[in-house]
């Protein structure tokens, strides 16, 4: 019981290093604790979209840090390329990814229960504006993070 009190636990780095535009925040705080997601919050999840099955695989299992926009029971609509949650604007999808493949905007949908739609401040962020990465299961979310710098 001595020995399991002393290796149970194995120590996590509890900041976040951000170098991609999809975000402002170059550091943040992970906090680790479980609880309610609500819209607002910042998050990293396990990339488990379409895309990291079809057209980019490397990104399967890959961490992302994006802003929760929607929860369960919001409105996804979507006009033109522009996307919306619960009648608010949440970003332009464009038609194409940075090596000219062909990207197609998210269907129009009710959030379901266990599901959230995340976003970028970039607009080239990899986010559920685009079919290929969808909605982010609450499972694949890793922790909240609070930012610092």
């Amino acid at each position: 019981a001595l020995i399991r009190l002393f290796a149970h636990h194995v120590p996590v780095l509890p900041l976040l290093f951000n170098w991609t535009p999809s975000l402002p925040y170059k550091v943040a705080f992970v906090d680790y604790r479980s609880g309610a997601i609500v819209r607002g919050d910042l998050v990293v999840y396990a990339f488990e979209g379409p895309a990291g099955l079809q057209a980019y695989p490397g990104l399967r299992h890959q961490a992302l840090f994006k802003r929760v926009a929607g929860v369960a029971g919001d409105v996804v609509t979507v006009r033109g390329r522009e996307v919306f949650v619960n009648g608010e604007p949440v970003g332009l999808a464009k038609t194409h990814t940075f090596d000219r493949r062909p990207l197609e905007p998210i269907d129009p949908t009710v959030i379901p229960p266990g599901h959230l739609y995340v976003q970028g401040t970039s607009p080239d962020s990899f986010d559920s504006r685009y079919s290929l990465s969808g909605l982010v299961r609450v499972q694949d979310v890793k922790s909240r993070v609070i930012p610092l710098l």
